[in-house]
This record gives C-alpha cells, sequence and structure tokens, in this order.
C-alpha cells in the first residue's frame, strides 16, 4: 500500500489493476456509511470540462472574484495544459483554453496568481526527459505568453509548485540531475520574464520529493516528503530574504508510520503544513502549523478519523481561517472531503462530504480569497475523467456604523459590520479610500480621500455593502461635528453572481 501512494500520483499513472487494489482493500477495510449531506454553505458541483478523452490534476488559484483552474487533458490524443477561468466568483465559467500544443506530455499542473498575473508551471517530455516549463498571463487569462523552459540539465526534473508574492515568481522541484532525487529551487524577480539560477536546496541521503511552496512577502516556505532516515518523513525549509538565502532543513514529522504528500499555506506569519501519514495500516490526514513564520513548529494534529483513508490534503490560509480539501475512502467510495479552523489552526471543525455521487472524486485543489472558499477535483461519475469545482461563499459586507460621522481627507474612519475579511475596496461617497486596513471580519480602519458627501461602501469578493448614513466632508458640511457615530442597517448594492 505504501509504495502504491508514496506520492502524490495522477489516476493516468496508476493502472487499472492497482487502482482496483485499491479499490478492493478500501471495501474491505471500510464499512459503507451512511451518505453525509454536503453543507448547506457550499454550492452546486460544477462540472468545468465536457470533451473526449480524460481531464485530471487540476489546480485551482484565486485573486478577488477571479478563479482560475487549470488541469492536464486527453482530449487532444495527447496529455496537454488546459485553462479556463470565472470573473464572477466562481458563479459562471469562460471557454477551455489550450496553453500547450508540442509533442510530448505536459503533466503535473501547478498555478498561482497575483491580480492580473496568472503563472502555470508544469513537467514536459518535448525535449527527449522531463523538464519544468512555465508560461503566464498578464491580463487575468486573457491571453498567454509563450512557454518558458525553467530547467535545462542531465536528469529529470519533477512535480513543480509555484508560488507568487507581487512580482516575485518562486518554483520548486525535483530534480535527479545528482543522481539522486533532490529538491530545487528558483524564482523570478519581474513577474515571470526572466529566471534566476537553479538552486539545490537538499543533499542529503535518500530521496526527496514532492515539493510544496508558498510564500507571504519575502518568506519562501517550502516542504516535502524525505527518505534520509530510511522512513519517508516530511521536511521543511524557508527562505526570509524571498529565495536569496535558506535555512537549514527541518524534519516536520518523528511517528512509526511513513509521511506523504506535504501541502504548505501560509497568511502572514502563520505556516501550515498538512500531509498524510500511514499509522495502523491506515492512511489519515495529519496538519502542524508555525506561528512565527517557520522558525519553531507546532505539535501534529491528526485531522481525520478511523474510518477509511485520508489522502492528498490540498491546504489554504487566508488571515485565521485555514482550510483543508482530501480525497476519502471512509463512504466506500472515493469523496472530497473539507474542514475548516477558524483560529489559525488551533481548532477545527466537523469533516464536511463536499461530493455525494457514484463516481471516484479524486486530487483536490483548494484557494481561498477573504471568505469565499474554491474547491476543483477530478471525477469519474460521467463515464470518463472529468474536472468538477464548487464553492462556498460567503455572504457580501454590511456596514452597521462608522465614526466619524464626517472630517475632512485624511481622517481616519472606523467601519463596523460584517464579513469584511478580504475587502478589496472602500469609497467614501463613490471616491476610494487613500487606504484602509481589515482589522477584522467585523471592522475596518480607513483614510478618507477626496471626495465628496456620500455613502460609505465596502466591496469584497462576495459583494458590496453600502452605508445607511451619509458621510460629510468637514469643508462642505459647516462643521458636522467629529466624535460621535451613525448606525443603521445596509443595502448590498451587488453580489458577485449567485450561489450556485
Amino acid at each position: 500500500m505504501i509504495a502504491l501512494i508514496r506520492r502524490s500520483r495522477s489516476v493516468k499513472e496508476i493502472s487499472p489493476v492497482v487502482f482496483s487494489l485499491l479499490a478492493a482493500l478500501t471495501v474491505l477495510a471500510t464499512p459503507l456509511l451512511t451518505a453525509v449531506p454536503v453543507s448547506a454553505d457550499w454550492g452546486a458541483d460544477i462540472r468545468l470540462t465536457n470533451a473526449a478523452g480524460d481531464s485530471y490534476d487540476s489546480s485551482v488559484a484565486v485573486s478577488g472574484s477571479n478563479v482560475h483552474v487549470a488541469w492536464i487533458d486527453f482530449r487532444d490524443g495527447n496529455d496537454e495544459i488546459y485553462y479556463k477561468h470565472s470573473t464572477d466568483g466562481g458563479a459562471t465559467w469562460g471557454a477551455d483554453t489550450r496553453l500547450t500544443s508540442a509533442a510530448g506530455t505536459s503533466e503535473k499542473t501547478s498555478m498561482a496568481v497575483s491580480d492580473s498575473q496568472v503563472h502555470v508551471v508544469w513537467q514536459d517530455v518535448r525535449d527527449g526527459n522531463i523538464e519544468i516549463y512555465y508560461k503566464r498571463s498578464t491580463d487575468g487569462g486573457a491571453t498567454w505568453g509563450a512557454d518558458i523552459r525553467l530547467t535545462n540539465a542531465a536528469g529529470n526534473s519533477w512535480f513543480p509548485s509555484v508560488a507568487v508574492s507581487d512580482n516575485n515568481v518562486h518554483v520548486a522541484w525535483e530534480d535527479n540531475r545528482d543522481g539522486n532525487n533532490e529538491i530545487y529551487y528558483k524564482r523570478s524577480t519581474d513577474g515571470g520574464t526572466t529566471w534566476g539560477a537553479d538552486n539545490q536546496l537538499t543533499s542529503a541521503a535518500g530521496l526527496s520529493y514532492a515539493p510544496s511552496i508558498a510564500v507571504s512577502g519575502n518568506k519562501v516556505h517550502i516542504a516535502w516528503q524525505d527518505e534520509r532516515d530510511c522512513n519517508t518523513e516530511i521536511y521543511y525549509k524557508r527562505s526570509t530574504d524571498g529565495g536569496t538565502t535558506w535555512g537549514a532543513d527541518t524534519r516536520l514529522t518523528n511517528d512509526a508510520g511513513e509521511s506523504f504528500n506535504p501541502s504548505v499555506s501560509t497568511s502572514d506569519n502563520n505556516v501550515h503544513v498538512a500531509w498524510e501519514d500511514m499509522l495502523a495500516g491506515d492512511l489519515h490526514v495529519h496538519y502542524k502549523r508555525s506561528t512565527d513564520g517557520g522558525a519553531v513548529w507546532g505539535a501534529d494534529s491528526r485531522l481525520t478519523g478511523d474510518a477509511g483513508n485520508s489522502i492528498h490534503p490540498s491546504v489554504a490560509a487566508f488571515g485565521n481561517k485555514v482550510h483543508v480539501a482530501w480525497r476519502d475512502s471512509r463512504d466506500g467510495n472515493w469523496e472530497i472531503y473539507y474542514k475548516r479552523s477558524t483560529d489559525g489552526g488551533a481548532n477545527w471543525g466537523a469533516d464536511t462530504r463536499l461530493t455525494n455521487d457514484a463516481g471516484s472524486s479524486l486530487t483536490p485543489s483548494i484557494a481561498v480569497s477573504g471568505n469565499n472558499v474554491h474547491v476543483s477535483w477530478q471525477d469519474n461519475r460521467d463515464g470518463n475523467w472529468e474536472i468538477y469545482y464548487k464553492r462556498d461563499t460567503a455572504p457580501a459586507p454590511t456596514i452597521t456604523s462608522f465614526s466619524p460621522i464626517a472630517g475632512n481627507p485624511g481622517t481616519t474612519v472606523v467601519i463596523t459590520g460584517a464579513n469584511f475579511t478580504g475587502a478589496t475596496a472602500v469609497a467614501f461617497g463613490g471616491v476610494p479610500a487613500s487606504g484602509f486596513t481589515v482589522d477584522s471580519d467585523t471592522q475596518i480602519t480607513a483614510i478618507v480621500g477626496n471626495g465628496l458627501p456620500g455613502r460609505i461602501t465596502v466591496t469584497t469578493p462576495s459583494g458590496t455593502g453600502t452605508s445607511t448614513g451619509i458621510f460629510n466632508f468637514m469643508n462642505l458640511a459647516g462643521g458636522t461635528p467629529h466624535g460621535s457615530s451613525v448606525s443603521g442597517g445596509t443595502t448590498t448594492a451587488s453580489q458577485q453572481g449567485p450561489v450556485p
């Protein structure tokens, strides 16, 4: 069992015999349970692909209301990278776009997005051996640049993972150019136009593979699985200067079982790692966190129970909310499950079953923007493998009060309400604030810009909330007093598409 799923594999790599064996082991080990209903917070499943040939190994990324999905597709008789996007938070989707068109197989996509820049990496055999390739869109996925080959060395380069912060793009992968599988890294500091040299990050006996990379500002985090200890363990290392230099390897797991397929995410100074761990013959999702940027790590937490196998976790964080999706066999069939923490990973809510159909649902990818959560996966309910998607959308923001009720440009105003997490804009009388900070889900501190008397608006990926009261300018309102507040309900001016 261990040898079969030691690294994150696509359905195309698993033979029918092996896949049947996995299914048989699951059924023998797991009683068939009553179906768990999908949480009311989650919308319906949306089928993203509908073409001959299998579609699999999707990767989802999000920036505000723009959701992007890339995957591998066999509709053309060769595995190619395809892409599509939504501009209304996942409510509706554009057409499929084929990103690769070269001899050889293109596989193992990873995608990251920063505002309108979308970055995709994958492994490609067009050059005779396996190399890492990259391409980007600078207009939110509408058009795409040329393929860029990132690796060019003897040996194979596999399993890339990409992360982006502003104009800095970071890629990690596994590479056997040195006769042993090691973790390599490279970066671009100009949004993917030019790239620095390859940087070998590991150099120990035993294989290092399946890296996952995340970034927040200048802190870059990489987790991978490693065999240097004669047991497969999860390792981690970080850079605090944007990838220029790297700290020591840190072993994150230390138990009798083997640990596979890490996924890392970061929000501010908090780093989160989820992985699958073999204990007592079954695989379960485990988690640990650092609250100081990766310097010190807390204890392991087991996120899934005893029934069935839980594998291929994907983790995403935004503020204090941490989200994990994985595939789970507790129901006698592979389904996608999800759970979240609202306190930075200290405590976790109940498992939520996201899929409930006759087919198998595999390899989830999760992304989050504010309070909106997006999951894609591959599913064979339709007879062949297709890409599916669903979302959990937060309500639009509401404003209940603000103080003071008047001021000049430069005045600091505290806005109180709900669903402010992930706010993308604040305006006074239709004029953007000169700056704002989301203090919490219920409070924003904004600085008044130049404008006219009018209502305050707060915009998030879920929509726009509008105050019922008017903010006045002192130089226009004849000395309206500071220090008081106005309260009342709000109107929601817009919602980013209906919840599916």
